[in-house]
């Protein structure tokens, strides 16, 4: 009743109990209609849950002005929780011109008020110079925020500062701490970098056994220098019991991915027909696609799987090639 006499807060309320199915059906397109008559009466709240609305197309058809629109409309009234999702629309240009300095100009403001997504984007911005000079010290000061604000992608770039000395004294301890905290996170990233590390032994003990862990995870996710090193622990048998099946099995992996060191090794298995039945053409085709992108190991290893090949095979494996570039 109050919404219908036109009571903003009443209208909001209304909108979020059908956005959320509390005392009536879910309904994302009555929860968009109450949410619009309370924010063209200027409701905050309600400006910020529809541009939200516009912006994932939730109840409406999906429309990036109309969302930046009311994005702005809420941060003018001070909405922290939208002026990083501004930044974010000027940075990739969505429903408004591509600016990266008013992209920036939005994270700061979110940033400033401890909003951590903004506190990384905004460390991104300094890290990669877009729309302010490049500062590697500014970006860890920001990552640093988001990071002890537990966002995984920031304590995994921090790691990465720490790694590489950028903006900070190197400190491979350091950088194993955050790397650590977005690994338990489960940030396929930084599981990989961990697992370098505990291979290495920088900044902790060298373990193989972890190493692999740590691969195993990012591995499972997709990451592809994950399922390389993994593919090589198994083909070695560091870490794990030797098996190459297993072995080939993630170098297939990674090389369907593009990685070139892992197309090297899975042509060099199949030339030896270890952990697989032995097969030039295929050998053929992986050493090729690595010596495209660079791989030097896969250079020396064509020449002398040509060397076992029929000219037909090898015309078989070049047209193979061909299909895969």
């Amino acid at each position: 009743k109050a919404a219908e006499q036109g009571i903003a807060i009443a209208q909001y309320n209304l909108g979020l109990m059908y956005d959320n199915g509390e005392g009536v059906p879910e309904n994302d397109k009555t929860a968009v209609m109450w949410y619009t008559k309370a924010a063209e009466q200027g409701h905050a709240d309600a400006q910020t849950n529809l541009g939200w609305r516009y912006d994932n197309g939730d109840g409406v058809p999906e429309n990036d002005k109309t969302a930046v629109m009311w994005y702005t409309k809420a941060a003018e009234q001070g909405i922290a929780d939208v002026l990083n999702n501004l930044g974010f629309m000027y940075a990739n240009g969505d429903g408004v011109p591509e600016n990266d300095k008013t992209a920036v100009m939005w994270y700061t403001k979110a940033a400033e008020q401890g909003i951590a997504i903004a506190q990384y984007n905004l460390g991104l911005m300094y890290a990669n110079g877009e729309g302010v000079p490049e500062n590697d010290k500014t970006a860890v000061m920001w990552y640093t925020k988001a990071a002890e604000q537990g966002h995984a992608v920031a304590q995994s770039n921090l790691g990465v500062k720490y790694d590489n000395g950028d903006g900070v004294p190197e400190n491979d301890k350091t950088a194993v701490i955050w790397y650590t905290k977005a690994a338990e996170q489960g940030y396929a990233g930084a599981q990989y970098n961990l697992g370098v590390k505990y291979y290495k032994g920088d900044g902790v003990p060298e373990n193989d056994k972890t190493a692999v862990m740590w691969y195993t995870k990012a591995a499972e996710q997709g990451e592809a220098r994950a399922q390389a090193n993994l593919g090589i622990h198994y083909a070695t048998g560091d870490g794990v019991p030797e098996n190459d099946k297993t072995a080939v099995m993630w170098f297939t992996k990674a090389a369907e991915q593009g990685h070139a060191s892992a197309q090297s090794n899975l042509g060099i298995h199949y030339a030896r027909g270890d952990g697989v039945s032995e097969n030039y053409i295929k050998a053929y085709v992986w050493l090729a696609l690595a010596k495209v992108n660079g791989n030097e190991t896969a250079k020396q290893y064509l020449e002398g799987v040509k060397k076992k090949m029929t000219k037909a095979q090898i015309a078989k494996a070049q047209e193979l090639a061909a299909k895969c570039h």
